[in-house]
């Protein structure tokens, strides 16, 4: 494509894409993602042929609707599964104690030390251990622990709601068998 094609392209797409996207998100059933995908695939095959296109809004109207009716033909993407037995359905438990913790542990996590964070986040939140810690951050395993001791008292220190929410978010988990990381004869 030479330079007054593609300046004609990205005009095209600069002044029609809106209006464009709005068919588009309309023929996907208002996702707005696909509609996006739909409109970029569309944006691509005009590019190929932007020269040879007499009017570019029709071209890429006409290629919107025949990618969407290619998609409804295809069986793969079909939303719903045929089954001879209804699933059960169940409450779903209250998340709002789950959410309230992390509400709290992002707030009490920015008060302290990057330092702080980082071994608390290591230790805690990706499950390494001291040794991997102590490798990551370039210091001793004694000093991961010391630091991860004064972290956790410090976080207990700025965020003593953290006790309170601590049991009943729990509960709400569910329970792992963690095997000992380390034994001691």
């Amino acid at each position: 494509m030479d330079a007054q094609a593609q300046e004609s392209f990205r005009e095209f797409v600069a002044n029609r894409s809106s209006a464009l996207l709005k068919t588009a998100v309309l023929l996907s059933g208002g996702d707005r993602h696909a509609g996006e995908d739909l409109l970029q695939n569309a944006l691509i095959k005009a590019a190929g042929r932007w020269h040879r296109i007499d009017e570019p809004e029709a071209y890429v109207r006409q290629v919107l609707y025949r990618q969407q009716v290619s998609r409804w033909r295809l069986k793969w993407p079909r939303r719903e599964l045929s089954v001879a037995e209804p699933p059960e359905t169940g409450t779903a438990p209250d998340a709002s104690g789950a959410a309230e913790l992390r509400l709290v542990m992002r707030g009490a996590l920015a008060r302290l030390t990057a330092r702080q964070r980082s071994v608390l986040v290591l230790r805690y939140f990706e499950d390494l251990p001291e040794a991997e810690v102590a490798r990551i951050l370039g210091c001793s395993v004694g000093t991961v622990r010391s630091a991860t001791h004064r972290s956790l008292a410090r976080l207990r220190a700025l965020a003593p709601e953290l006790a309170a929410l601590g049991p009943a978010a729990a509960e709400q988990r569910p329970s792992r068998d963690y095997s000992p990381v380390e034994v001691r004869p």
